[in-house]
């Protein structure tokens, strides 16, 4: 039978533009018990989170040290998770360190390579410990994405246009890097080349991924997080876009994430494998 004890979570990034969701999220959903609240950021050092992201007293301080935190996770009678939303750089020590306490990474945080992953994959498999890295939490994202595999059934040339807000720190973002992997992995090479192209300026093209899919990133104040997919043929353009105007809408994703986490024993990739 299942433990009926909330999940102890940590978030990790907590006062951060995607933290400070997590941290309301997480406080109102009645299966789930704030434990931590972590960042580096020494404005906020030693408040209660509740207060600074504006849902009141939860009488959780922000701390700026991950490892005491999650060994206080580990004191919990159910196996705690932690949600990260830092930054590049760090990440990868981040899910190390919460793998090696026994504690179920969820991460949204972007920017690990292929080999990190793999060697992530390889540590929470040897300590039968859940782990979910997912590059976009929304639901409609999922969507988007099926219907590309779907579109590139009948179209052969396609590009991908990522958007995101000046603050993102990587580029391309992952959720396009996944898009043109769950493309490429389809065995088809798109983009047959039409004429011998020249860049004038290095990156007029934008990057290349696998199988000749094209990604171009777009970073602007204004911007929360959007990306096109667009097939082209002749006589006509199919275009699939998602627009994020707030992030609450990848909440929902988050704490689907959280629950499911804690029924796994391996590292999984893609909000869709758990959907």
């Amino acid at each position: 039978m299942a433990s009926q004890e909330p999940i102890p979570v940590v978030v990790n990034g907590a006062t951060g533009k995607m933290g400070r969701e997590v941290i309301k999220a997480v406080a109102a959903a009645e299966d789930m018990m704030l434990l931590g609240a972590v960042d580096t950021n020494a404005e906020y050092l030693g408040r209660d989170i509740g207060e600074v992201v504006g849902c009141g007293p939860l009488e959780v301080p922000v701390l700026n040290e991950l490892q005491s935190t999650l060994v206080m996770a580990t004191q919990e009678k159910q196996q705690g998770v932690m949600v990260d939303f830092t930054h590049p750089d760090s990440v990868y020590d981040n899910v190390r360190s919460a793998i090696a306490y026994g504690i179920r990474p969820v991460v949204g945080t972007t920017g690990l390579s292929a080999a990190q992953i793999q060697e992530l994959a390889e540590f929470a498999e040897k300590a039968s410990t859940g782990c979910l890295i997912i590059p976009n939490f929304s639901i409609g994202m999922v969507l988007l994405q099926q219907a590309a595999i779907r579109a590139s059934q009948y179209f052969d040339h396609v590009e991908i246009i990522e958007l995101h807000h000046n603050q993102k720190a990587d580029a391309p973002s992952g959720t396009a890097l996944q898009t043109a992997q769950m493309l490429a992995g389809l065995g088809k090479t798109f983009n047959p080349p039409q004429v011998k192209e020249t860049e004038h300026l290095a990156g007029a093209r934008g990057s290349l991924a696998d199988e000749n899919i094209r990604i171009h990133s777009v970073r602007l104040p204004g911007l929360i997080a959007h990306q096109e997919v667009i097939f082209g043929a002749p006589g006509q353009i199919y275009t699939l876009r998602h627009d994020t105007s707030d992030r609450a809408c990848y909440m929902p994703g988050v704490l689907l994430s959280i629950r499911k986490v804690t029924q796994l024993k391996t590292l999984v990739c893609g909000l869709e494998k758990i959907l």
